[in-house]
């Protein structure tokens, strides 16, 4: 490529320490705030699971392994399985994306402009979340690294590691994995316009995919070595057809569904722009893709960043539309947001400053309100002991640990195992007890035979008490507990006492009738 967009301006290492600065003063801020029985519940449930010894997936329900390994790596050098071990490791992986997007802006920013690059770093920090998916996060922001340096080395050795930061994303998310190879796809096909040598593409895929399987291959040695893991793999893979989908999805928040007369003014603005953002993720990727192809059928030069970043936008829209919400909003702007971000860093002024300030002002609206240290800041939060750390944390969610507590004192004394089912993994993490069932987060419904086979495994563990939070999620009936499983209510119901005096409508505890 010119060398108008190779300039090397902020190299890595001030790049890494604008990166790490900005995550230990999040960190610092928001590190001991808030806490889920839901989501990152379920993280860590799965990290504490690995450091005994199981297999996700193989043993209990669970995302790909690569983010179960990562976390408890780290967990078991500190010797310690808390909260805020996991959210040190998160914190590490979240550097290192945010160093590598930095790193891309700056490489095209037209003069030494720092301020830029501070304002770009807010930019992207404040989309970070929810905490528990930095590394969904950081991972597609490293598949755009990966891909930048392809589209500037076009050589034998790029192509190979292009593949293999793509197979290497896959082991923490197959969805990453299937993003990367349809952006992957679409950028060697964008290097082979224009060549004379027609062997050239099926050349460099043979090299990409070389380097595909080279990422992979921690998956492929625990199929072939770990006993037990080919047939949990392929069920869990088999399991994504059979639903057609890879999350529970909700209606798009379009700008114009906002209700501007029921909505305080704030909540409205806010409503609206978060509906522009999903508008733009399509906009941006439609556009940016045909205007790169443009530019390289004409030999125009192209910021090398800009080609992955366009490429990778529509893949990763499907992850933010998969479930139409803020924080699948966050998850899958990445590539918009840097591709935005580079496309404007070697504007004009006129153009750049007015443009980059919106988009910061627009980013901070939207997602200040969802970080965990903006819900404390009028000490509304209790704090409570979770693993040896204290955490300011939401009264109600408080209330729910004191519950938990308090029943396993009563009736799972002695490291004695309970059911809590469908939405709270967490709190198998929080008593440091292991599962009575697989599947840790059942949402969804599943067959006759699943069933039977949970409720062996719940018999053979002799659970204490079971806590069914009789919610219909997303208000669908149908995904109530007692109707995506039905077996297993029904055996709940069979030996288990229902204990008056509920302190949530919506919480059903039981205690064992043995």
């Amino acid at each position: 490529m010119p060398s108008a967009f190779n300039h090397d301006r902020f190299g890595p290492l001030p790049m890494m320490a604008l990166a790490s600065i900005a995550v230990i003063a999040l960190f610092v801020w928001q590190g001991n705030n808030s806490f889920s029985l839901w989501d990152e519940g379920f993280l860590w449930y799965g990290a504490q699971r690995v450091m005994l010894g199981e297999v996700p997936i193989r043993d209990f329900m669970a995302y790909d392994p690569g983010r179960y390994y990562w976390a408890a790596a780290l967990m078991h050098l500190c010797g310690n399985n808390g909260i805020m071990v996991l959210r040190a490791a998160l914190a590490i992986f979240q550097a290192m994306g945010l160093s590598v997007g930095l790193l891309l802006i700056a490489r095209t920013v037209k003069g030494r402009s720092f301020v830029y690059l501070l304002l770009s770093a807010v930019i992207l920090i404040v989309w970070m979340y929810p905490r528990h998916k930095l590394f969904d996060i950081s991972l597609s922001i490293f598949l755009i690294g990966a891909l930048t340096h392809l589209v500037e080395k076009t050589s034998g050795r790029s192509y190979f590691l292009a593949g293999f930061v793509v197979g290497l994303a896959a082991v923490f998310g197959r969805n990453h994995g299937v993003y990367g190879a349809v952006g992957s796809l679409g950028i060697l096909c964008w290097l082979s316009i224009k060549r004379s040598d027609p062997t050239h593409l099926a050349r460099v895929l043979m090299l990409w995919s070389v380097g595909v399987l080279t990422g992979y291959s921690p998956i492929l040695l625990m199929l072939i070595l770990v006993p037990g893991f080919p047939a949990a793999f392929l069920e869990d893979v088999r399991y994504l057809f059979e639903v057609k989908a890879t999350n529970i999805p909700l209606p798009v928040p379009w700008p114009w569904s906002v209700s501007l007369t029921s909505l305080p003014a704030e909540d409205a603005i806010r409503g609206i722009l978060i509906g522009v953002f999903f508008m733009s993720i399509l906009v941006f990727g439609t556009f940016a893709t045909l205007w790169v192809v443009k530019q390289k059928l004409l030999r125009r030069p192209v910021a090398p960043a800009l080609v992955p970043a366009s490429f990778l936008t529509l893949p990763y829209a499907h992850f933010a539309f998969s479930r139409a919400d803020v924080s699948h909003l966050a998850q899958g702007v990445f590539p918009m947001l840097i591709g935005v971000l580079v496309l404007l860093s070697y504007q004009p002024g006129r153009i750049k400053w007015p443009l980059v300030l919106a988009l910061c002002v627009a980013s901070v609206w939207v997602m200040t309100p969802f970080q965990p240290g903006w819900e404390c800041r009028e000490a509304k939060c209790a704090e409570v002991k979770i693993s040896h750390s204290t955490l300011k944390i939401d009264p109600g969610t408080a209330q729910d640990i004191a519950l938990l507590r308090s029943l396993a004192d009563k009736y799972a004394k002695q490291g004695r195992g309970f059911i809590a089912a469908p939405f709270w993994p967490g709190a198998y993490a929080l008593l440091e007890q292991k599962s009575p069932m697989w599947e840790i987060y059942p949402l969804l419904p599943r067959s006759e035979a699943f069933e039977l086979d949970e409720i062996r495994r719940i018999e053979a563990s002799n659970p204490g008490f079971a806590l069914i939070y009789d919610m219909p999620l997303d208000e669908h009936e149908a995904l109530r507990f007692k109707n995506t499983h039905p077996l297993i209510y029904q055996y709940i119901l069979n030996n288990f006492t229902l204990l008056p005096g509920s302190p949530n409508p919506y919480y059903q505890i039981y205690r064992a009738k043995r």
